[in-house]
């Protein structure tokens, strides 16, 4: 069979039905090995922020993969999976013994429901973080991905960050006396005093979160089971975000999707594995939740008191020097390795340090005081804790005891469990091996399965810096494009907005109808060039609303056009099934862009695959390319105004084609409230930002990056002015 043939073969039809993508090998370089080797080792807190902190390095994805193989690595269960109804019940069953015991917790002391609260304060933060990316190239236009997607556009409050899940859940945890900082801080889980076992948990869902293509059927089981659950909601007394029935709607129409596969066994078993687990995780970590409020209730002042010196005493440092218990500096006590904690509260206890003098506290007291060298080192509850602990001591003169302490060890025998399976995780299925050299169609083929080809990340990455840099000769010579106008300006919001109407007025804004149709052939080969573009739209964004990420303004902007080109989990709104419709009423019939079978496609040429591989490049660096991303969106949303839809619509509706993806386009795009408009708001809010914390100069160095992305978007866009410009200076140079 030909190649040609052979993609035919494959070519893909809507709906989307996949419930499952096909299975295959990981591919890390060896660096990327040692590097997720180390972050193992260093232990539950490292591969937690490591996964939720660096979201553009393969070597987060291998620690990902090493994690989802040791939560998800057990031996398979042999009986068949229940169908909904019995699934339903047993999440049912098993909620109903956590509201149990949760409603025991709801009668402690507010102080050690604080610290409840605080414990399980990072789980229901990440809640979600699962759907992040399962929208993306790989997965589009899927059904189940649609279902999914939709509720994550509910998450993310629609692109308002303040109304999503994770700030309203923020603001729960605020009023009931939890106060954390952002999710992605280097401090955060140490200001949560999370627990290793929470740490873990989260390391499962945030490595989910990073492998959703690969890990469909589980990313269906955990969303379901995890929200069914409520355990955060049932915490704090919210209503949930996600109604039952939304719920139930997405598993059942999973369920039904599996019985049309070829591989629906499978993929039943890997769903109820997944539910299976999160069952698993929700009640162990109920349970540490009830062990660490019967600790905190009964922890003696010794015990209470060695906790608050245990956090502060790393940062003692060495303004303690001049301080001498039994001769010895108090730096040189608390930076001692051999440190004992309990030796140090009983010396500590009766030394003159704590012994009042006479008709006045303590010289420590007395310094936590207003005026005193060590006021505000210690909060409010802190200090009245040493004043008890003091007070107790003075009681007890004459009478030596020995302090009392009480490690807390929650949920340590399941968190050493766990950490060992990560540990000693290697999963059979990660090859590790050279990116190598590709042409743009296989390196288009691994960036849109770059959760299987996570070695090409470097080479992604110097692909997008390499196209930033050569889209800078249109700063020179941009006015003269034919649709857009990358010639550089210094900025102000004023000049934006003047650069963008002149654009639309002299540019793209004509109405004035053709006079004179193309061919069929040729209106078909139009559409070709910019179907591979069209194929992967909204690609650049797609990793914007990623947990730890998404809290600016702007990033909720972005991530509304993303939702907005995905038909907000509409399949029929969604512009990946209106581009494959277009295709297909011209009896172009290609393999999903996902699929082997698309390295053979012949019906797009191969020097269309640039301005494709692009933009796949730039969106794996959501981080480093943010301003960059911004300007291309900015190039892209301008460029679907006026006259460019619609003369293709024009010459679409004479020949018989759909039009949909052209005047879908040519609406939303609009400069008065669309897409333009609001591309253009999102860079203005970004820089907006830039401004209130630095001077102009930093403004306008954030500014040039932005617009390089812009200039991207035009280095393809105007192709013409682009070998025209290359002439112009080789005869310089000549």
């Amino acid at each position: 069979m030909s190649s040609a043939s052979s993609a035919q073969a494959a070519a893909f039809e809507l709906p989307d039905t996949i419930a499952s993508l096909r299975r295959r090998a990981f591919e890390f370089s060896p660096g990327a090995a040692d590097e997720a080797g180390a972050v193992v080792a260093a232990g539950p807190d490292e591969v937690f922020q490591r996964l939720l902190r660096d979201q553009e390095s393969e070597a987060t994805l291998l620690v990902a993969r090493r994690v989802l193989h040791a939560f998800l690595g057990r031996p398979a269960d042999d009986s068949a999976p229940p169908d909904f109804e019995a699934i339903a019940a047993e999440v049912a069953a098993d909620r109903a013994t956590i509201v149990a015991s949760l409603g025991e917790l709801d009668r402690i002391d507010p102080d050690v429901r604080e610290t409840v609260l605080r414990q399980r304060a990072p789980l229901g933060l990440l809640a979600g973080c699962w759907l992040d990316v399962v929208s993306q190239p790989a997965t589009q236009p899927s059904v189940i991905v649609n279902r999914l997607f939709s509720h994550h556009v509910r998450h993310l409050g629609e692109g308002n960050p303040q109304r999503g899940l994770h700030h309203t859940r923020r603001r729960a945890l605020e009023a009931q006396g939890v106060w954390l900082p952002e999710t992605g801080a280097a401090d955060f889980l140490r200001k949560a005093d999370a627990r290793p076992l929470t740490a873990l948990h989260g390391a499962f869902y945030l490595a989910l979160s990073r492998l959703p293509a690969s890990f469909l059927p589980e990313v269906v089981g955990v969303h379901y089971a995890f929200h069914a659950l409520g355990v955060d909601d049932l915490l704090l007394g919210t209503e949930p975000m996600l109604p039952e029935h939304l719920l139930t709607e997405a598993l059942t129409e999973y369920l039904a999707l599996t019985e049309r596969s070829p591989d629906g066994p499978s993929e039943r078993s890997r769903l109820w594995a997944a539910i299976r687990l999160v069952r698993t995780l929700e009640r162990e970590h109920v349970a540490m939740l009830a062990e660490l409020a019967s600790w905190r209730s009964g922890l003696p002042l010794d015990a209470q008191v060695a906790e608050i010196v245990a956090r502060h005493a790393p940062f003692a440092g060495s303004q303690h020097r001049n301080v001498r218990m039994n001769g010895r500096s108090l730096a040189d006590v608390l930076d001692d390795p051999a440190f004992d904690l309990a030796a140090f509260l009983q010396e500590l206890r009766g030394s003159r340090h704590l012994r009042p003098g006479r008709g006045r506290e303590s010289r420590f007291l007395n310094a936590l005081r207003f005026g005193g060298p060590m006021f505000g080192i210690f909060d409010e509850r802190e200090a009245a804790t040493f004043r008890a602990w003091a007070e107790a001591g003075d009681e007890s003169a004459g009478e030596p005891r020995p302090v009392e302490l009480s490690p807390n060890t929650a949920g340590d025998a399941q968190a050493a469990a766990w950490r060992a399976a990560v540990e000693r995780s290697e999963p059979g299925d990660v090859v590790l091996t050279g990116a190598g050299s590709r042409d743009d169609r296989e390196l288009l083929h691994r960036l849109v399965n770059i959760e299987a080809f996570a070695a090409t990340m470097p080479q992604a990455r110097e692909r997008a810096l390499r196209g930033f840099a050569d889209a800078e000769v249109l700063f020179d010579h941009g006015a003269r494009g034919a649709y857009t106008d990358a010639s550089y300006f210094d900025y102000s919001p004023q000049a934006l907005l003047d650069r963008l109407e002149t654009i639309y007025r002299d540019k793209i804004g004509s109405c004035a109808p053709l006079t004179e149709i193309p061919d069929r052939e040729t209106v078909i080969f139009g559409q070709k060039t910019f179907a591979l573009g069209n194929l992967i739209d909204g690609t650049w964004a797609c990793r914007v609303g990623n947990v730890g990420r998404y809290g600016r303004q702007s990033d909720g902007m972005l991530f509304s056009i993303y939702a907005d080109e995905m038909g907000y989990g509409d399949l029929r709104k969604n512009h990946i099934t209106l581009i494959h419709q277009v295709l297909r009423s011209m009896s172009i019939r290609l393999p999903h862009i996902r699929d082997s079978a698309f390295l053979d496609q012949d019906e797009l040429p191969d020097e269309l695959y640039g301005f494709a591989v692009h933009q796949l490049c730039m969106s794996l660096f959501p981080d480093t390319f943010h301003n960059e991303i911004l300007g291309y969106n900015l190039g892209v949303e301008t460029f679907g105004l006026g006259e460019t839809r619609l003369h293709e619509m024009q010459r679409l509706r004479h020949h018989g084609f759909d039009d949909a993806y052209e005047a879908v386009h040519l609406s939303i795009d609009n400069f008065s409230t669309g897409h333009a408009r609001q591309a253009a708001d999102i860079v203005i809010s970004h820089l907006d930002g830039i401004a209130r914390g630095f001077d102009d100069a930093t403004v306008q160095a954030e500014w040039r990056r932005i617009w390089r992305g812009y200039a991207s978007f035009a280095y393809f866009v105007e192709h013409r002015l682009v070998r025209a410009v290359q002439a112009e200076h080789a005869d310089m140079v000549i």
